[in-house]
């Protein structure tokens, strides 16, 4: 309790996804780097779509977690000091995970973080509409098409609390 931690997300800039690839109070290079062979591993074959990995000069990101995704086919990019803008999806996405989430709830410890904050990323890839994509979520690819007259139907709405209450999503009722 009350002392930092550190979580290291991926995001798909062109779908806006998030990816949790590990939680800890004391990043080094060596967990990075297996935090990002993780992730390779878990997105198998959607990673070849992918062509950029864009980081800021953290000294947590070493040659070692670059070369990973250069063996991947990636271009490795790393962002100028000082500009936030170089990667303001990501900054924008942090700020959203600051905001809506990590506010409002307190803590316990690196296990907790991880278990709510992949729950909370479940809700964001999976209902959160996003603005960049016409109000539709990451994952809207692999949800069931809405039939228009249903959608102005409000009385079959119905609410359900997720992430330990803090978000509500609307699902309509069978």
């Amino acid at each position: 309790m009350l002392k930092r931690l550190y979580a290291l997300v991926f995001i798909e800039h062109g779908t806006r996804r998030v990816h949790l690839a590990g939680v800890t109070a004391c990043p080094t290079g060596a967990w990075a780097v297996q935090q990002a062979r993780n992730l390779a591993t878990k997105l198998e074959d959607r990673i070849g779509a992918l062509r950029l990995l864009i980081h800021d000069r953290d000294p947590v990101f070493t040659t070692g977690f670059d070369e990973v995704f250069k063996a991947e086919g990636l271009q490795v990019v790393r962002t100028l000091p000082r500009t936030p803008r170089m990667n303001a999806i990501c900054e924008r996405v942090i700020g959203t995970l600051r905001r809506e989430f990590l506010d409002r709830v307190l803590i316990l410890g690196e296990r907790h973080l991880a278990m709510v904050l992949g729950e909370y990323l479940d809700h964001y890839n999976d209902h959160r509409p996003h603005q960049a994509r016409q109000q539709r979520p990451p994952d809207a690819e692999s949800q069931p098409i809405k039939n228009p007259a249903e959608l102005n139907d409000l009385r079959s709405i119905r609410r359900r609390p997720v992430v330990m209450g803090v978000i509500n999503e609307s699902h309509r009722a069978a």
